[in-house]
């Protein structure tokens, strides 16, 4: 009961997060969520662009935590599919709230970080980077909250030189925020609002 409530709750923060203030505003917020919003040019719902990026790209994360761990391998199918079809049911929120950029850079990064820290710290994940945060985190005893904010910049340095958009900026501001969300949600070992 309590991971079915965490992945509602943290999918519906993720997809939130993702479609009434990331997407609006075309920026990216790093991990499978910004490489699918990088590739959306193709057409295909955010969601199951996610789910196609697994297949193709991220098998081997997803092997390396079979072999880690069986149940986090698991447990982020079980996220994957949870917060996919959840960012896709919330995609009429995209264009309902109209915010300056900065705020909304903002504001997204710390519905998403809220979302995915929970997730992690039920050792739960929405899969790809996410994952493999959490399993770098595990073996190394570094907070994910780091790792995600590490790769995530990564991709968001990627995304500002394929497109060739400085407005992308922004979303270092973003990858700042679900950065800073992820590593206090994840810093406390007793955090008792409904879960812990």
């Amino acid at each position: 009961m309590k991971k079915f409530v965490t992945l509602l709750f943290s999918s519906f923060c993720i997809g939130i997060g993702l479609n009434l203030f990331i997407i609006p505003i075309h920026i990216i917020n790093g991990g499978i969520f910004g490489i699918s919003l990088l590739i959306k040019v193709w057409g295909i719902q955010v969601g199951h662009t996610m789910i196609m990026i697994m297949i193709m790209i991220n098998i081997p994360i997803y092997l390396l935590s079979l072999l880690y761990d069986k149940s986090y391998f698991f447990n982020a199918i079980l996220g994957l599919a949870f917060t996919s079809t959840i960012i896709d049911l919330l995609t009429p929120l995209n264009g309902l709230v109209h915010l300056p950029i900065i705020t909304s850079a903002i504001i997204g990064g710390m519905t998403i970080g809220i979302g995915v820290g929970f997730m992690l710290r039920q050792h739960i994940s929405p899969g790809g980077v996410d994952l493999l945060a959490l399993l770098i985190s595990k073996s190394t005893a570094t907070n994910p909250g780091i790792v995600i904010f590490i790769m995530d910049t990564l991709i968001v340095i990627a995304g500002i030189i394929i497109l060739n958009d400085l407005k992308l900026i922004y979303s270092i501001l973003t990858i700042s925020c679900v950065g800073i969300c992820v590593i206090l949600i994840n810093s406390f070992k007793s955090i008792n609002f409904f879960i812990r």
